[in-house]
């Protein structure tokens, strides 16, 4: 059976761009566990690339249909926002790793429905000051900067991923970016050793 490798981390800790660069990797050849969201597309972004960009509607036959497999809703100053996760036939651990990308609530979820030794986490860190440097940078970029939403996301992924949640969720090994190509090699290792694992039978 098949792994599901999880990113998480803070926001603008580099998460998108580590994820996007494991899916790129050929050798390891992971399938894509895209989440849905309801909030708007970025600047950059691609329809079934980052994100599966939808509305509360298809949300809400995902639950009706008993496939909502997780659901995050985050009260923004431009509205509700969700995320979430469906079940709409895209694993099939039979077939092989797939990467995903969420936080501490959603991979918990995941592990409860998939079970826990088939969702390895991926936690990735950075220090908090340049990490919101990083924010703004990129918030900057944007056609119509948001510089509020940063704000409210900055203070809140400091209570969503304080160092008690961390723990709660048994989080051991954490990947540090703080130089890039490092941390993809570090991460790119971790995977793989979960496919050095030899069978050995009668003996041999």
């Amino acid at each position: 059976m098949g792994k599901i490798f999880y990113i998480m981390g803070k926001s603008a800790s580099g998460k998108d761009r580590i994820y996007s660069l494991l899916v790129e990797n050929k050798e390891l050849n992971l399938k894509k566990l895209i989440l849905y969201t309801t909030r708007p597309i970025r600047a950059g972004e691609e329809e079934g690339v980052q994100y599966y960009f939808t509305d509360d509607s298809r949300l809400q036959a995902f639950e009706a249909a008993g496939k909502l497999i997780e659901a995050r809703a985050y009260h923004t100053v431009h509205g509700i926002w969700t995320y979430f996760t469906a079940d709409d036939g895209q694993v099939d651990l039979s077939e092989g790793n797939y990467l995903g990308i969420g936080t501490l609530e959603s991979y918990e979820k995941l592990k409860a429905y998939y079970g826990a030794e088939y969702v390895i986490p991926i936690y990735i860190q950075v220090e908090d000051g340049e990490r919101l440097q990083r924010a703004l940078l990129r918030e900057r970029e944007q056609d119509n900067p948001k510089y509020e939403e940063l704000c409210r996301r900055f203070l809140a992924d400091q209570k969503d991923f304080s160092e008690e949640n961390i723990q709660k969720t048994g989080i051991k090994l954490r990947f540090t970016n703080d130089n890039l190509e490092l941390c993809v090699k570090n991460i790119i290792n971790y995977i793989n050793s979960f496919s050095q694992t030899k069978i050995v039978l009668n003996g041999q």
